[in-house]
């Protein structure tokens, strides 16, 4: 089994160097935030977060 556990460790040291410099040109290349895109983030997570105290509030109901 110690084995797996060395291909394993290679596997994941090979994924952070194929991912890195991707991420990083990603990182530098996105557009920047505009005044009205944390309203358009914000709306979907406050719709999840009410949603699930009304699943939980429904929950302890039973």
């Amino acid at each position: 089994m110690d084995w797996m556990k060395i291909i394993s460790a290679i596997m994941i040291v090979a994924m952070i160097v194929y991912i890195f410099p991707r991420a990083k040109a990603m990182m530098q290349n996105s557009p920047k935030a505009e005044k009205g895109d944390w309203n358009a983030a914000a709306l979907p997570l406050v719709g999840v977060v009410a949603f699930v105290i009304l699943l939980i509030m429904m929950a302890r109901s039973l």
